[in-house]
């Protein structure tokens, strides 16, 4: 877990499927090259250090996005989705550092297990119906790509123990050892650009399932929630510090990780200008399009998912409302971390420094449009949450001194 320190991280999503006011309606805006340029300024201008780049479905294919984006900006921070079993891991590694090298050292990847199981299978994806396996594949996946981009340069291979591979680094002085495992097998060097970042890329990847809060202890810089009510998240929390204990029993090894969480924000003026606005974004939903949903809800195999699904029976006679300025609307229509924060940009604030409380110390955030509220964000909230977090870090300083 990070330190009680570490400052506080903010991402924007690009809306590489289109864009618009309304969910569950055809977008407004398509994604072309000039709007998600401009998007992605936006929330460079707005104080955003990353952006999110989402796979699957419509969206565009997030490398193509990524390059665009990295050469259209300054200092804002790709973050490309990544499909383990799709492309092979040391390709994988290789246009990630490319990306790396052309953009000045600002890479990151998020490694998707999964989505529907019907896109798994309308990509071939040969593990579409084998959830725990997909996660056996990651963390192969992850751990191949991290030597591919470091085996190369000689640097130090022992963070990566602990996937259950087999390798032979402690049974010769090969500054090569090979990785065996159950779907990817590894021997470096690989001829490759180096990554700027060292000692490689960070990673970020979520699931709400054991075996996937394994993986991320193991593997990941990042482990990425979506948003849930605060006790829910807390809950989440602490699974992942009992996996971290078991981890560092096991290997000796006690890696630090942030806790991430995905959400959407809306923010007005006054609370009843915000809801009204919270409500205007589904109110052009079909009935027929909400049945759809779902019916496509239902068949998931991901726990993330389940939990959403979980989340929005429970509040539906409650208007989705799930807590202070926690609501799930847009859940009805829309998959993924759909939990939307409504208020003034106080309210918002707080909300999201109460998640800070809990250890969630990074957020990847979207807004309908994601134009517009990207900057409404960045003008009225931004600066709330980073006054009030120097606040509380020398408060904390002075308490432990």
């Amino acid at each position: 877990m990070v330190s009680e320190q570490e400052e506080m991280k903010f991402g924007w999503f690009l809306p590489t499927a289109g864009d618009g006011k309304y969910v569950g309606v055809e977008p407004e805006r398509a994604a072309s090259l000039d709007y998600l340029v401009q998007v992605a300024q936006t929330a460079e201008t707005a104080g955003f250090e990353f952006v999110l780049i989402p796979t699957g479905g419509a969206c565009l294919d997030a490398w193509v996005v990524g390059s665009a984006v990295m050469s259209h900006t300054k200092t804002l921070r790709p973050l490309v989705a990544i499909r383990p079993g799709l492309v092979t891991p040391v390709l994988a590694a290789r246009m990630g550092a490319a990306l790396d090298q052309l953009s000045g050292g600002r890479a990151m990847m998020n490694v998707v297990t999964g989505s529907s199981v019907r896109d798994l299978e309308e990509l071939g994806d040969p593990l579409a119906h084998a959830h725990d396996e997909r996660y056996v594949r990651a963390s192969e996946y992850m751990e191949v790509m991290k030597r591919s981009w470091t085996q190369s340069t000689g640097l130090n291979l022992t963070e990566f123990a602990g996937s259950g591979a087999q390798s032979n680094a402690d049974a010769s002085n090969d500054p090569y050892p090979e990785f065996n495992g159950q779907h990817y097998n590894f021997k470096g060097p690989v001829g490759m650009p180096e990554t700027v970042q060292k000692p490689h890329p960070p990673f970020y990847l979520g699931g709400s399932s054991p075996i996937a809060k394994r993986v991320a202890v193991e593997h990941a810089d990042t482990f990425l929630m979506w948003g849930e009510p605060h006790d829910w998240i807390q809950e989440q929390i602490e699974e992942i510090e009992v996996i971290r204990e078991q981890v560092k029993a096991e290997t000796g090894q006690d890696r630090q990780m942030r806790y991430g969480m995905r959400a959407q924000v809306l923010i007005r003026d006054t609370e009843e200008e915000a809801w009204a606005a919270a409500w205007e974004i589904i109110s052009k939903v079909p009935p027929e399009a909400i049945e759809k949903a779902k019916a496509a809800f239902a068949e998931t195999d991901a726990t993330n998912q389940r939990r959403q699904n979980e989340l929005r029976e429970l509040s539906e006679k409650q208007q989705f409302v799930v807590g202070p300025n926690l609501w799930t609307g847009l859940s009805v229509v829309r998959s993924g971390g759909a939990i939307l924060i409504v208020g003034t940009a106080e309210q918002v604030a707080e909300r999201l420094m109460e998640y800070g409380d809990l250890g969630v110390t990074t957020f990847i955030l979207s807004g309908y449009p994601h134009l517009e509220e990207a900057e409404i964000f960045g003008r009225t909230v931004m600066p709330i949450i980073r006054d009030r977090w120097k606040t509380r870090q020398k408060q904390h300083s002075v308490t432990t001194n």
